[in-house]
């Protein structure tokens, strides 16, 4: 029996593991694969004498750098229609707050998406998913959002679900049904809440499709006592919580995130102090979106530099959605987040393996190390930093999920 059943090698090696390098890297190194896992990571030098032979195949790297495989842990891929509109709208100086209903904003996406067939919703996500595979993507979320009654949210996370089964990526989902209040809803919030605590919620749960639980809490969707009514909902039903937090204003989402244990707080541009000091307490990753912020054109960024002083894990994600981030590369998030946010490249690399795996509740990858899930991604490139440098550059030489190989395409 072979002692590995791939082994990668004349490469240089990212492993994200922290240390004394910011990348953890080992040069002329080797990557070796058993059953999905992680067997071997070290140098060429280190690999136990005779076991390049007793691999099952051997794949020559070329000088190529291998990643952990990046993780993207906050998209809504799923979706019909686009907004051109509302695009054309913001171009010519219209606010976000503007273009929240009626024929445009979440509620044009809405009617969209639920006038559209699971066949087309498939498709046109299956198209977003493999832009972002391309760009080095092994773990994404997907969140559903864009129906708002039960059977539409109940649509596309099931669409979700299959992507997961049928590209070469794991797929985690998150209900979003809290994004914002539905039209036949808008004078009776309380029944909305209501009816996602008590109606959908359970039927997600009963029928396994969502992993995690999100809330945009803002001044534009939902307020923090609606947000902590859903999140009890979500945990008495074991699932996990996440929230959309303090983009547009200081709810005070952060604190509130961090009060139900929530796995990460997005967006955080309005977060306050206490706010970061209370992620940091509760261990709590704070995922930023610097796609949203470039396409609405804000002007105040997430407080990173008290992420940092706090030491809040930080997480980046495309944000890919139709209205606010229509984005379909992490590599592009990256460089927006280095160039926008200040991040240095090997803090947005940590940012897309082990801090968004954190961000997901995954703790079997995001760095490469014996044991982990062998999720990896080969790079056409001389540094690691060159992964936030280009934009427009095909750099991925390709993926491996689980061990298996899939070629960039």
């Amino acid at each position: 029996m072979p002692l590995y059943d791939r082994l990668w090698r004349n490469a240089n090696v990212a492993t994200m593991v922290p240390g004394d390098d910011a990348y953890g890297s080992i040069r002329d190194g080797v990557v070796a694969s058993r059953d999905g896992a992680i067997a071997f990571v070290g140098k060429r030098t280190e690999l136990p004498a005779g076991a390049a032979d007793g691999a099952a195949e051997i794949v020559e790297c070329d000088g190529r750098w291998i990643t952990p495989g990046l993780v993207d842990p906050h998209t809504h891929l799923v979706f019909g229609g686009d907004r051109l509109r509302d695009f054309e709208r913001r171009i010519a100086g219209e606010r976000y707050e503007a273009a929240t209903g009626g024929e445009s904003g979440i509620a044009h996406t809405v009617a969209a998406t639920r006038a559209a067939s699971d066949e087309a919703l498939y498709a046109s996500a299956a198209l977003r998913l493999n832009a972002l595979i391309a760009s080095g993507v092994t773990t994404v979320e997907v969140k559903s959002g864009y129906g708002l009654d039960a059977e539409t949210e109940l649509r596309m996370l099931r669409v979700a679900r299959r992507l997961g089964r049928e590209l070469p990526v794991t797929v985690r989902t998150t209900y979003l049904g809290a994004h914002v209040v539905p039209p036949e809803f808008a004078r009776d919030r309380d029944a909305y809440v209501a009816f996602v605590c008590d109606t959908v919620l359970p039927r997600v749960a009963r029928d396994g499709l969502a992993d995690a639980v999100d809330v945009f809490c803002d001044a534009i969707a939902f307020d923090a006592g609606e947000a902590r009514r859903i999140f009890a909902a979500a945990r008495a039903l074991e699932l996990p919580v996440k929230m959309h937090a303090d983009q547009l204003s200081d709810c005070g989402g952060a604190s509130l995130a961090a009060a139900c244990g929530a796995l990460s707080a997005d967006h955080l541009e309005y977060a306050s102090a206490d706010g970061i000091a209370a992620l940091a307490r509760a261990g709590t990753v704070a995922v930023v979106l610097p796609g949203a912020y470039y396409y609405l054109q804000e002007r105040r960024a997430p407080p990173i530099a008290l992420l940092r002083e706090h030491r809040v894990p930080i997480a980046l994600a495309s944000d890919a959605n139709p209205g606010t981030s229509p984005i379909a590369s992490l590599t592009t998030a990256m460089n927006m987040a280095c160039v926008l946010f200040g991040l240095t490249p090997p803090e947005a690399l940590a940012a897309t393996t082990r801090n968004a795996a954190r961000a997901l509740g995954l703790h079997d990858r995001g760095e490469l190390r014996a044991g982990a899930r062998c999720d990896l991604a080969l790079w056409d490139v001389s540094s690691p930093a060159e992964l936030c440098y280009w934009l427009g550059r095909r750099i991925c030489a390709g993926t491996v999920v689980a061990g298996r190989p899939h070629a960039s395409r």
